[in-house]
């Protein structure tokens, strides 16, 4: 065996049929698209969702819902994550930097604490937004939460 005896596998390399080329080449004329309308013309491009005239399928299923323009978004954190954060690094003052630091938030995030999970000690926690059970658990634990 050498170099120039390999050969690729029979079927699996298949000769480009070249439409287009006069009548002689057996591919001429209509170059195979068929006679006349807009599929055998060149630059042709069907439009998205478009279903051969017939009524598509975004326009018969009904409108519903809004996006509010006011709305904001937060980044929710439970107390059971703070709580670990607490037992690992020794935190006792928590705010949106100590989040983005330890990848729970981005900086332009807004964050929101919510009550789940439990503290084991007191601390301070600075956030964008508190669910009332959330606030109600850090204060009877003894700490902190401040709106910021």
């Amino acid at each position: 065996m050498n170099l120039s005896s390999l050969k690729p596998a029979k079927g699996s390399v298949k000769n480009n049929f070249r439409r287009g080329r006069g009548q002689g080449s057996g591919a001429g004329g209509t170059a195979s698209r068929g006679h006349k309308g807009n599929k055998s013309r060149s630059g042709y491009r069907l439009k998205r969702g478009f279903e051969g005239g017939q009524m598509p399928l975004q326009r018969r299923l009904p409108k519903f819902g809004f996006k509010s323009l006011n709305r904001t978004e937060y980044r929710t954190i439970n107390l059971f994550l703070i709580n670990s954060l607490m037992e690992k690094h020794n935190i006792k003052e928590f705010n949106p930097s100590v989040f983005v630091e330890h990848g729970l938030a981005s900086k332009k995030d807004n964050i929101k604490i919510l009550a789940k999970g439990k503290l084991n000690s007191a601390c301070t926690i600075k956030a964008h937004a508190f669910s009332k059970s959330a606030k109600n658990e850090i204060e009877a634990i003894g700490g902190k939460a401040e709106l910021i």
